[in-house]
């Protein structure tokens, strides 16, 4: 070696000197140090700072630096970790990293009842230990349970549940006439001279303003029509707890069931202890799981009560499976009577929710056009849609 030649200089920094391997290699294993020293370095971040790596290189410190903290630090309370781990990595300064012990995650299930405390009852003992806690609504599920799945107790649940809903229709223009408001002429009004002259005298007995009376609103009677035969068995005990919750909650409500025969159940629902309803309706219906005459017992509805005045502008809601014994002439008949005398007429089969159900049962085929909802009644979500559709 020639005396005038000197060995070349000492690099400032081995990422400027080494002939590292690709920077995709180096980015997944910055990757791996930066994780099991506790940051949180998704795959994604990783592959960004590889391609970071592509456009700045890895011969300078400071762009290394910058592509790797702007890439994989997501939170500024890791920057001096992230600091210690480059050093470490990409410096060579053998700091010692802090050692991540795994933690044990502890999984509870919650649930959530209506009765929950918020404030809890102060009996656990604090842990520093993490815990996952996974709820779920016992109400929540409750409500899109199956009738037929039912247990006693839930079926004392959903009473509450069904207790909460509020069956009120479009209401119907009343003969009562009532007060217009002042400075309103009604379109149907007529002069109310008494309340026109009280306000004359208090004005000196010049008639200042003319008062009218209109014809009021009143709510629509709501008639329930509820099968009790062995078909519907399954379904007959929730949907009764839904009829009395009606009967109880609600002004203008009759309630009917179907079997055999036509059993009036208005008074026995009445009360506002669901239990005692229940067993009073229990004792009074007499062919409870029996055979089903539909047809026959809509005629004897429409003749006793319905067209007489009953049904007549009422919303009325048949409760049934559609399964027939008797002709389906008769039925169609007697809905199409129901029909021309109800304001409207709502069938709620509990069957319509099965997957590839068509209303191919006799009786169901034989009154469907004379049906203007035509909706299901197997959950108390489906009952909350039958509200809706009453209100409509």
């Amino acid at each position: 070696m020639d005396e005038h030649e000197t060995e070349p200089p000492e690099p400032e920094h081995p990422v400027a000197a080494t002939a590292a391997p690709a920077g995709e290699d180096l980015a997944v294993a910055f990757g791996r140090l930066l994780r099991g020293a506790g940051l949180s370095v998704p795959i994604g971040s990783v592959l960004t700072f590889a391609a970071a790596l592509g456009a700045v290189g890895l011969h300078e410190r400071d762009a290394v630096y910058w592509a790797a903290r702007a890439t994989l630090v997501r939170r500024p309370e890791d920057v001096a970790l992230f600091d210690r781990a480059f050093a470490v990595f990409w410096e060579q300064r053998g700091i010692e990293l802090p050692l991540v012990q795994e933690q044990i995650t502890s999984i509870t299930l919650a649930v959530d009842t209506e009765e929950d405390d918020a404030a809890g009852d102060g009996t656990g003992e604090a842990s520093d230990d993490p815990t996952l806690a996974l709820r779920f609504s016992a109400v929540e599920s409750l409500r899109h349970k199956d009738f037929a799945s039912y247990t006693h107790e839930e079926l004392h649940d959903a009473q509450r549940l069904m207790a909460d809903l509020r069956l009120v229709g479009a209401p119907r223009r009343s003969r009562r006439l009532v007060t217009a408001k002042p400075g309103r002429r009604p379109h149907r009004g007529r002069p109310d001279l008494r309340r026109t002259v009280q306000v004359a005298l208090r004005a000196g007995g010049e008639p200042i303003s003319v008062r009218y009376r209109e014809p009021g609103e009143r709510l629509r009677r709501l008639v329930l029509l509820l099968d009790i035969s062995g078909s519907m068995e399954p379904y007959a005990r929730a949907l009764l707890r839904f009829v009395q919750a009606a009967v109880a909650g609600r002004q203008r409500v009759e309630a009917f069931a179907l079997g055999t025969r036509l059993t009036r159940v208005t008074r026995e629902l009445s009360s506002h202890d669901p239990d005692h309803a229940l067993s009073r309706a229990s004792e009074r219906v007499q062919d409870w799981s029996g055979g089903t005459r539909l047809g026959a017992c809509l005629r004897a509805f429409n003749d006793q009560w319905g067209v007489r005045g009953m049904a007549r502008g009422a919303i009325v809601v048949v409760l049934s499976d559609g399964w027939d014994r008797g002709e389906p002439a008769v039925l169609a008949e007697q809905m199409g009577r129901l029909h021309r005398v109800a304001h409207k007429v709502v069938w709620v089969n509990p069957l319509k929710v099965t997957p590839g159900y068509a209303p191919l049962a006799r009786g169901m085929a034989a009154a469907l056009p004379y049906v203007d909802d035509f909706v299901e009644g197997h959950s108390v979500h489906a009952m909350e849609e039958l509200a809706e559709v009453i209100s409509r």
